[in-house]
């Protein structure tokens, strides 16, 4: 039953890295169209995502490490 909360951890903490490479600009899309949309959405909410996605890194980021710490 563990390995479910390393799937879980895990996850999470790569939710947060896509959330931050997002929010910094890092990801665009092929589609000219699409990435005024990107771009738009990303001016409204990039604030809030930056500082909601380094929270999840560092949170989750170490959680998985003191699981796996405590594990040993």
């Amino acid at each position: 039953m563990e390995i479910f909360t390393y799937i879980y951890e895990i996850l999470f903490f790569a939710g947060g890295i896509y959330l931050f490479l997002f929010s910094t600009g890092r990801l665009t899309a092929k589609n000219p169209e699409q990435q005024e949309k990107l771009d738009e959405f990303r001016a409204a909410v990039n604030p809030y995502a930056t500082i909601l996605s380094a929270l999840m890194i560092f949170f989750f980021g170490l959680n998985l490490v003191l699981h796996v710490l405590g594990s040993i």
